[in-house]
């Protein structure tokens, strides 16, 4: 039932795409304005880290015992992940009712599909209590259907790079001119550090709105403690914290952004929205915080019984350069054992500037065709792809198990498979290992 009414959904998509906020208003004005009705907001935008973010800002809140409404997208094996409700998933007949009730206010009018399931999380969101409501940005900010909330309690962007160039624009003035866009009036932006050029034009936004910008590197920071904790230090106060539960440096920094939120909210901001927010849920919350598809590593399910003993596999769902980076980076520090990969990725995306930082790190690599995207690139030229940015061993496969036994039967060692490339490759992995959303 839930896939019958998503596809009708898919179908009103209109013709031809004009990035305007026309359609979601009207839908939300014919159910009653939800988005005016929320728990405090926290906009989130940017190109990576998004998701991190957000994860750790819930796992904070819960952990000091506060409800907190979140909205995030793509979903990875269910919809219902895009949707949680005070803490909680919507169970499929609650799903159902919500969508159907979207479905009718909606009137057969062309709609995009986020901005249709955008307004029905509102609409759940309004309807039950919560302390906070988390939005994460579906694509760019300015004309992104989450961004009519008029007044946040705080926006925050993420680190900006190339990504979804065809709709927001093929240099990073534009792409950051489009995330700046969730700014508003007088209300502070918490901001990551970014490039220079990025920088300037969140400056010069920020300066045309009276919008306060609270940035990494200038009013907060963070680093490793010596016995591998977080160090954080504000405008107001020092944090020594525990290491950050998901995996990779980059965490340190995606935390820290949603510390500096937690400071701003709770001590810094007047009168503060949260006084009351205690400090040792900081911790509770830093060791609890799970996003999953993020280097995370498989611990069991059918892929993980493939393996000999000794062997790791870990997965992530980054799909642009900047990600790639990042994961190039973290694999610096896997020296114990060699890096084997298995590799799909999206024709639309950068495949050359994906693989630049990244396919040299490979002992060996397999790739493949994403299951069931039309758009995949195909495994024989993600092979060539790699090979061109010097893997040495790079062949393609035809599944994600088949490039696993494939690996483990090139070493005889134990060695670290890292499955990377696309979030919807992760989302068909996770599904097919058995994963499942916590309620």
């Amino acid at each position: 039932m839930i896939d019958s009414i998503l596809d009708r959904l898919t179908r009103l998509h209109p013709k031809v795409i004009d990035l305007s906020l026309e359609r979601v208003l009207r839908l939300l004005d014919a159910l009653g304005n939800p988005q005016d009705k929320l728990a405090p907001v926290i906009h989130v935008a940017g190109t990576n880290g998004k998701g991190s973010t957000v994860a750790t800002l819930r796992a904070l809140f819960e952990a000091a015992g506060m409800r907190a409404h979140v909205y995030t997208s793509p979903h990875l094996v269910r919809f219902a992940e895009r949707i949680r409700i005070a803490g909680t998933l919507p169970t499929d007949p609650e799903l159902l009712a919500l969508l159907e009730e979207v479905e009718a206010a909606n009137g057969g009018n062309p709609i995009t599909f986020f901005e249709i399931t955008t307004a029905a999380a509102f609409l759940a969101f309004a309807r039950h209590p919560a302390e906070v409501c988390i939005l994460e940005t579906g694509l760019g900010g300015r004309l992104d259907a989450t961004n009519v909330v008029d007044r946040p309690a705080l926006t925050v962007l993420t680190p900006i790079a190339m990504d979804h160039e065809s709709f927001l624009g093929g240099r990073i003035e534009a792409i950051a001119a489009e995330k700046a866009g969730i700014m508003k009036r007088g209300v502070a932006c918490m901001v990551a550090k970014q490039g220079r050029k990025a920088a300037k034009v969140l400056d010069a936004r920020s300066t045309e709105l009276g919008v306060p910008l609270i940035k990494e590197g200038e009013h907060f920071f963070a680093r490793t403690a010596p016995d591998g904790g977080l160090f954080y230090r504000g405008p107001s106060v020092e944090w020594s914290l525990p290491a950050p539960a998901l995996a990779g440096a980059f965490q340190y920094r995606n935390t820290a952004l949603a510390l500096a939120c937690i400071e701003r909210l709770s001590r810094t901001q007047a009168p503060p929205v949260f006084p009351d927010f205690p400090q040792g849920a900081l911790s509770l919350g830093i060791r609890s915080v799970e996003w999953p598809a993020r280097l995370q590593r498989l611990t069991k399910g059918p892929l993980v019984d493939l393996l000999p003993q000794g062997w790791e596999v870990w997965l992530d769902g980054g799909h642009n350069p900047h990600a790639a980076e990042a994961i190039a980076q973290h694999a610096r520090s896997w020296r114990d054992k060699p890096l084997m990969g298995v590799f799909g990725i999206l024709s639309t995306k950068d495949v050359d500037g994906y693989l630049e930082p990244l396919a040299a790190r490979f002992h060996t690599l397999r790739t493949i065709s994403i299951p069931g995207e039309a758009a995949s690139l195909s495994a024989e030229d993600a092979a060539h792809a790699a090979t061109r940015h010097f893997c040495l061993d790079a062949k393609p496969s035809p599944s994600v198990e088949a490039a696993i036994a494939e690996l483990v039967s090139a070493s005889t060692d134990p060695a670290r498979i890292l499955i990377c490339g696309s979030l919807y490759l992760a989302g068909t992995v996770l599904a097919e290992n058995g994963w499942a959303v916590r309620f």
